[in-house]
């Protein structure tokens, strides 16, 4: 393996923002990444670019973000609240990271596809796509850490991980299809909501197609299929992730617990605390501690914890490390974390206090900087998503 390992903020922004055009995902990354077929995550150039476009256009809508807020309310107040005071009531150990996984895979669900899994119940029922979706990571990781020959191999003889992949791709098409069709019969019965109501995003493609997709098939079930599954894994995963470990991190850190309780103290009435109440947009944004214990998650457990590019043309990094394109340039958001360079003598520490600025507001970081939700162009376009329902989750279970 040819590979050049960097931390060097500056090399990362070089890459990410001021030479992006230099450094595409690559036909490696689309190999290992087949599943995703020409969805966003695996898509460069003009593909991407439109469908970015038009994923943002859709995502700033009024009428998304209106659903969007909706279904994640009803997950809260149904699903994960309820089923927190059971075990509570019970005094059952809980596993987090499959519980929220579940609350992120059934919201994700929603926003996307308009359609309730039903994964997040007392009875903790088990999910064929959410299976499928675990076989499908593993698989992927596995890609990672083996020559690409050995397994190539395996899927030309049928065995080992890449069988494994192939029943899960299976699983994962066959239910993703019957939800596009189920979805098209919808809108032909005229049975989809109104605007009011707001719209998921799979219907909001089969809709615009027409408009301002351009050359993409918006229309096409393959193409609908890997927007799909794009979205799904994207939503799912991190946010469950970064769920996970900032509950753990909260109980680790009890001086911490206690400032977001005070803060949550502050904006809601006592009462209401650890009760379902309506978290709008401008409470939320008035969490300054919760933002910054979330971004502390995020810097010390980053979801997605290493990211590698290619470059196209032989090029000098601004570090003076020489990268052709047969090297793949590896960069670990994990240990940028923990870099005393990049944070401080501190860096090891969770201290929310971090992220906030002397007027007592959010401090911005540099992407480059704080990489969780990448940087440049292909800075993450869920992230306000995530942190509305990081806060809310947060903040409802406390």
């Amino acid at each position: 393996m040819d590979i050049l390992a960097t931390v060097d903020p500056a090399n990362v922004h070089h890459i990410m923002s001021s030479n992006f055009s230099n450094f595409p995902k690559g036909p490696e990354f689309k190999r290992i990444f087949d599943i995703l077929g020409d969805g966003i995550f695996n898509s460069d150039s003009d593909l991407w670019k439109n469908q970015r476009r038009f994923a943002q256009a859709l995502m700033n809508r009024h009428s998304f973000y209106k659903f969007l807020v909706k279904s994640n309310q009803a997950k809260l107040e149904k699903g994960l609240i309820p089923i927190l005071d059971h075990m509570s009531k019970q005094g059952t150990t809980v596993d987090l990271q499959d519980l929220f996984q579940r609350f992120t895979f059934d919201s994700t669900s929603l926003f996307v596809t308009g359609y309730d899994p039903g994964c997040l119940s007392i009875e903790f029922p088990k999910v064929r796509f959410l299976m499928a979706l675990e076989d499908v990571e593993e698989s992927i990781f596995y890609r990672h850490v083996v020559p690409e020959s050995l397994w190539k191999l395996q899927r030309w003889l049928g065995i080992g991980e890449e069988k494994k992949l192939k029943k899960a791709k299976e699983t994962l098409d066959s239910v993703i299809f019957e939800l596009i069709q189920r979805k098209r019969r919808e809108i032909n019965e005229e049975i989809l909501s109104k605007e009011i109501d707001g719209v998921d995003l799979l219907a909001s493609y089969m809709h615009e197609n027409k408009t301002i997709m351009g050359e993409l098939k918006c229309a096409d079930d393959n193409f609908l299929r890997d927007t799909v599954l794009n979205f799904m894994i994207a939503g799912r995963d991190t946010t469950s992730s970064a769920l996970t470990w900032f509950f753990w991190l909260i109980s680790k850190n009890p001086k911490a617990e206690t400032k977001i309780r005070e803060e949550l103290t502050s904006i809601v009435p006592a009462e209401k605390l650890g009760k379902w109440w309506d978290f709008d947009t401008q409470k939320l944004n008035q969490l300054v501690y919760l933002h910054g214990a979330l971004c502390e998650a995020l810097r010390l457990y980053p979801p997605v914890p290493f990211q590698h590019k290619v470059p196209l043309v032989p090029h000098t990094l601004p570090s003076g490390h020489r990268a052709v394109p047969r090297t793949k340039i590896l960069f670990s958001l994990y240990a940028m974390g923990r870099m005393k360079s990049i944070w401080g003598e501190d860096c090891l520490e969770f201290r929310p206090e971090r992220w906030i600025s002397e007027s007592g507001g959010i401090k911005w970081e540099p992407s480059y900087k704080f990489f969780s939700f990448n940087a440049g162009p292909r800075t993450c376009l869920g992230k306000e998503v995530a942190f509305t329902q990081m806060k809310a989750v947060a903040a409802g279970g406390s």
